[in-house]
């Protein structure tokens, strides 16, 4: 989500840009070009940078809860899967359904407790940058991951979450997903949340709505494409950069906004002991929060087990974030990220266009 080298297998360049504070770096797929220039908010942007600097300011308006009531956030039932939806016709090769998971480690961290978000009217949760549902107990953790799916990375993520029987929500790249699917299908399979992250992960704080729009809805079709069926209605906004603007938006389309209450920053630490460290000392500071990781990033999945390993030791609780709905994509979205269908061959047969002669 924020600044990370990006590797590509075959003849295509990602370019990377990468940015010098926390939060300022993204990359632009198509673009062959290295551009290391800061993002610049504007002053209805929502800043990042450090956790302090993240706080929205409110301009005078009255504050959400005083607008809206609250949507629900409650404990759901026992389980270790969320519900997945039915799978509409137009997305086809459908991941296969979660069976109900038995830990088999008797010495797990697992899960504590899984709640359920009524994304009506678009909550904003992670009190990084909003303050109004503050859900989690002193002790408790949600994991949550960024830019994947990613070969290898993802797929060492999902075994050390296995291994602990913790459910986690990640947060796609829509290209990525549409790149590899198959390991989209794995995250889901496994029983995590999916959720969505733009279509290519560029600043939207930056771009023209209609523009910035075009991003988020492409994004969710493209998840719920790869998926193969309907995923949360959860999104994150890259760098955690928004506009007043596009956060009503999310509410117009009942989609939750998810910041951050600890950032991991594995965009910048790449040596797992000290991404581990790192993370335990701000969380023993922090007391609890949604935290933040990229199974984009090697060392996010090499440090993983053992992070885990210490949550557990240190007595932190895991809560497993679901969706009470899953997300509808828009039909002019679909189309855009939908497959191109070969058309008919004019080519004439082969025998009447090459013979061998010798």
């Amino acid at each position: 989500m924020r600044k990370f080298a990006v590797l590509a297998a075959g003849c295509s360049t990602l370019a990377v840009l990468v940015g010098l504070g926390a939060g300022r770096a993204w990359f632009s797929l198509p673009s062959g070009k290295i551009d290391a220039a800061h993002a610049s908010a504007t002053s209805e942007d929502v800043i990042t940078g450090t956790i302090a600097s993240r706080w929205p300011v409110p301009g005078g308006a009255p504050p959400r809860a005083a607008q809206e009531p609250a949507p629900a956030i409650q404990p759901a039932r026992a389980t270790t899967d969320p519900a997945i939806g039915a799978k509409p016709a137009a997305l086809p090769s459908p991941a296969p359904a979660p069976s109900r998971q038995v830990c088999n480690n008797p010495n797990a961290l697992g899960i504590s407790r899984t709640v359920e978000i009524d994304t009506t009217g678009g909550p904003g949760l992670g009190m990084s940058q909003y303050r109004d549902y503050d859900f989690l107990q002193p002790g408790e953790v949600a994991l949550t991951f960024d830019d994947g799916p990613w070969p290898v990375n993802t797929p060492a993520v999902l075994a050390a979450l296995a291994a602990q029987c913790v459910k986690a929500v990640f947060f796609p790249i829509g290209k990525h997903a549409s790149w590899h699917p198959a390991i989209l299908k794995q995250v889901i399979a496994a029983g995590h949340t999916v959720g969505s992250h733009t279509w290519s992960h560029v600043n939207l704080a930056s771009k023209p709505f209609a523009e910035a729009k075009n991003e988020i809805e492409k994004g969710i079709s493209g998840v719920a494409l790869a998926a193969g069926q309907p995923t949360a209605p959860f999104f994150r906004f890259p760098q955690l950069r928004q506009t007043p603007e596009l956060k009503t938006y999310l509410g117009e389309r009942n989609i939750a906004a998810f910041s951050i209450d600890v950032d991991s920053e594995d965009f910048r630490i790449h040596k797992p002991d000290q991404l581990v460290a790192g993370v335990m000392t701000k969380l023993k500071k922090a007391g609890k929060g949604i935290l933040l990781m990229h199974d984009f990033q090697k060392s996010t999945a090499q440090a993983l087990p053992e992070l885990l390993a210490q949550l557990k030791a240190g007595g932190y609780k895991m809560v497993f974030i679901t969706a009470k709905d899953k997300v509808t994509t828009l039909p002019e979205y679909d189309a855009q990220v939908a497959p191109a269908q070969p058309t008919a061959s004019a080519a004439k047969p082969i025998a009447k266009v090459i013979r061998t002669v010798d």
